[in-house]
């Protein structure tokens, strides 16, 4: 089986890569993660109810998170026999399906579109554009913040948009890459530390932190090999030890990982101080020797440092399956 999901991963890779998420398509038809969305929101209305204690809400959250992966898990078994059935035209839909459930083009479309506002249209339109992938409130930052906040957003979700999906497709099959999609989503939504989630979204983000345990650690290796063929073997080498020495400065147990990788890889400083919601989140620089002055064009490297490690992955997916071949 695991024979299989490499070769359809290799193709949904490819088919992500050169398509994405077409807008008039999804326009039409509700997007899997819009359905996944759904049932998170539901599980809050139903479960996250005011007055709750600390206690009962940590423990109703426990409860979601577990009913939200099992129904992901049911999906994903009732799917595969659905397709399974299907012969040539199961494998086609399964093939397209894995490819939706990734983010490679879609991810570089909107670190592009601030990229290019910033370029054409100056701070305004930079902020204007990057409020549409960061949750940090975008008009307390400079030319420079708007530029880092992308290149951290393109890092992170390079380990949450591709790799985990992939990760996880390769492990367990489409149940494996709808239950990932369901728990990322959940952490998303409920997962962070506001009045109303704190204690009900605890076991979501820890849930999500568990499952991107492995896939982050991947990513930074990844990314580093990015940097090897869109930079230069010096970059590489960096990459990995600003990995390895500033992951953990990050709030997150695996979002440094990607971050840190991706701060050395073109040498820059990222992540520190950051406003969100009206809040100062004062966190480490990762690569503090690294430089401070981010640009638009930093974007454009870092785009084609993320571009590069996705072609990496294609290819060590391709190597594996010829490994199994063999």
């Amino acid at each position: 089986m695991i024979t299989f999901r490499l070769a359809f991963l290799f193709l949904a890779l490819l088919i992500d890569k050169a398509i994405g998420d077409p807008p008039k398509l999804w326009a039409r038809l509700p997007h899997p993660v819009v359905l996944f969305g759904k049932s998170v929101a539901a599980a809050d209305r139903r479960l996250n109810l005011p007055g709750l204690g600390p206690t009962s809400a940590k423990t109703r959250g426990i409860l979601a998170a577990v009913l939200l992966t099992l129904l992901a898990l049911a999906c994903g078994v009732l799917v595969s026999a659905i397709f399974s059935g299907l012969w040539l035209l199961g494998i086609a839909l399964e093939i397209l399906l894995v490819a939706i459930l990734l983010a490679q083009k879609s991810l570089e479309d909107h670190v592009r579109a601030v990229l290019v506002a910033l370029r054409e249209e100056g701070l305004a339109g930079g902020r204007r554009a990057v409020s549409l992938i960061v949750g940090r409130d975008p008009q307390t930052l400079d030319g420079a913040g708007v530029s880092r906040a992308a290149i951290e957003s393109l890092a992170e979700n390079y380990s949450d948009g591709v790799v985990a999906p992939a990760f996880w497709y390769v492990l367990l099959g489409l149940p494996g890459i709808f239950a990932y999609k369901m728990i990322n989503t959940a952490d998303s939504m409920v997962g962070h530390k506001s009045e109303k989630y704190l204690h009900f979204g605890w076991a979501s983000a820890r849930l999500d932190d568990l499952v991107n345990l492995i896939p982050a650690r991947l990513s930074s290796i990844l990314i580093a090999l990015g940097a090897l063929t869109s930079e230069n073997m010096a970059a590489m080498k960096r990459s990995l030890r600003i990995a390895r020495a500033d992951h953990g400065k990050h709030r997150s147990p695996n979002s440094g990982w990607p971050e840190a990788a991706m701060a050395g890889a073109i040498d820059l400083q990222l992540a520190g101080p950051r406003i969100y919601e009206g809040v100062l989140v004062n966190e480490e620089m990762l690569n503090i020797g690294g430089r401070r002055n981010v640009t638009f064009t930093d974007i454009d490297r870092a785009l084609k440092v993320f571009e590069h490690a996705c072609y990496w992955l294609a290819g060590i997916t391709c190597a594996l399956l010829f490994l199994q071949l063999v």
